[in-house]
């Protein structure tokens, strides 16, 4: 109990911080004053210093995902996990809202009938709110396919993409699609992600704004 650091918990995530921050001075790496936020707040919440290197951003990504929630864009996830993480409330404060269509009953029958994923479907669904997007996908790699299906076919162009799908299948080929499109980005490179993840990188871009309100 001895090597136990007594730290108040309103001080928990500042002091979290500068650890993160010192290793990362002693590996060497260092971030734009726009990326730092994000890529910082990742490594808090996975504890995987990994994403220091993985994590790709397009051309103004911070400047960009920004000015669409300040301009009242809503952010479309893939898992309710990454929407109950989000802070609804901070978006709320810029006109967004927070939606996951993948539990719908009617999303589901739809998949079954189609014999397609829901994440599919779901994105299919969030192509028709007509509002400016911010997607974050933390799990399907269905849903970027879905996006850059749509995109090809001119049906529909994502106004920016937070891509960090986990896993093993088709993961890494998905994100490929965006890292070689014109849509703007945050996108982890390789098999690492998460929902948490996602959500993660949204609270960042959102904390900058609105505070923790």
């Amino acid at each position: 109990m001895n090597n136990i650091e007594f730290v108040l918990p309103s001080e928990i995530e500042k002091r979290s911080f500068q650890i993160i921050e010192k290793e990362l001075e002693e590996r060497g790496i260092k971030f734009s004053e726009e990326e730092k936020p994000v890529t910082m707040r990742v490594i808090h919440t996975s504890a995987d210093f990994d994403y220091a290197q993985n994590l790709c951003y397009s051309d103004k990504a911070i400047e960009t995902a920004k000015n669409l929630i300040l301009s009242g864009a809503h952010i479309v996830t893939d898992t309710n996990m990454a929407k109950a993480g989000i802070n609804g409330k901070v978006l709320a404060k810029f006109g967004g809202e927070v939606h996951c269509f993948m539990a719908d009953k009617d999303v589901a029958e739809e998949a079954k009938q189609r014999s397609i994923t829901r994440a599919t479907v779901s994105m299919e669904r969030a192509a028709r709110l007509n509002k400016k997007i911010i997607f974050a996908i933390g799990n399907a790699p269905t849903a970027l396919i879905s996006l850059y299906d749509m995109m090809t076919k001119q049906i529909f162009t994502p106004d920016f993409i937070i891509g960090v799908p986990v896993g093993f299948v088709n993961v890494v080929q998905a994100k490929e699609l965006f890292l070689n499109s014109n849509v703007p980005y945050i996108i982890s490179k390789g098999r690492k992600g998460g929902s948490n993840i996602a959500a993660a990188i949204c609270n960042a871009l959102l904390y900058e704004l609105g505070g923790r309100s």
